[in-house]
């Protein structure tokens, strides 16, 4: 990294000079549990087996069906050999349509994207509505808004207004921009919480197969939430 000295940096160890950190006043730095952030995501996102996977959807997405792929397993999260949801050319606005097989409270999301300005900027959720194209969800309030960072690491999730997200059968994400790139890349979405009880419009068998209800197609994401990072 570049300094503005009145020496050659590769000859001189400045790094400790030029340090903040013995200046950090430490009695005044709040104790780690009252921060914004949570550890151990990967233990706690249990949404993925709720999620009705076939019932998925994404609208502006360049590869049809391709919105399915974000949704890993934890340890995977960084792996986007089986694909990863990219918007169309020139259009980075998005919307993921995501709906469960049972209510469920939601704590938080992560959401990793792409690099080279094309991770989303902004997340827009809206909770328990079907069919919401761009128009409506231009024209509605959502339950709740983020401004997103890049988090090309996966080591952010953003919490929830907890209260709002107690009752959810699906959620639409709405992400209506990025960071500069001509296409918008989602490359993983995690979502914790805890799973309530079955959704009265799943018809389930009596062999423990349930199947979502045709009707539950797209629908919006909702602002809202502290930015939080995990392991």
């Amino acid at each position: 990294m570049a300094c503005l000295h009145d020496h050659s940096c590769e000859e001189h160890d400045c790094s400790s000079d030029w340090s903040l950190y013995k200046h950090v006043d430490l009695s005044k730095v709040p104790p780690l549990s009252s921060w914004s952030f949570t550890l151990g995501f990967s233990s706690l996102s249990i949404l993925r087996s709720v999620i009705s996977l076939e019932s998925v959807s994404a609208l502006n997405e360049a590869v049809s069906g391709s919105v399915k792929s974000v949704f890993r397993a934890w340890e995977q999260r960084l792996n986007s050999s089986e694909g990863y949801l990219e918007s169309n050319e020139g259009d980075p606005e998005l919307i993921v349509f995501i709906p469960f097989t049972s209510d469920v409270k939601l704590k938080s999301i992560s959401i990793v994207g792409g690099a080279d300005g094309t991770s989303p900027a902004k997340m827009r959720a809206f909770i328990n509505r079907d069919g919401i194209d761009f128009s409506d969800a231009q024209n509605m309030q959502p339950v709740q808004e983020w401004d997103l960072v890049e988090n090309l690491q996966g080591v952010l999730e953003y919490q929830t207004r907890y209260s709002r997200f107690q009752s959810v059968g699906n959620i639409t994400l709405h992400f209506p921009d990025n960071f500069g790139g001509d296409t918008t890349q989602i490359h993983y979405i995690g979502l914790k919480g805890e799973a309530t009880q079955l959704k009265r419009d799943v018809v389930a068998t009596i062999v423990y197969e349930l199947m979502p209800n045709p009707s539950d197609h797209k629908t919006r994401a909702e602002t809202g939430g502290g930015l939080s990072q995990v392991e």
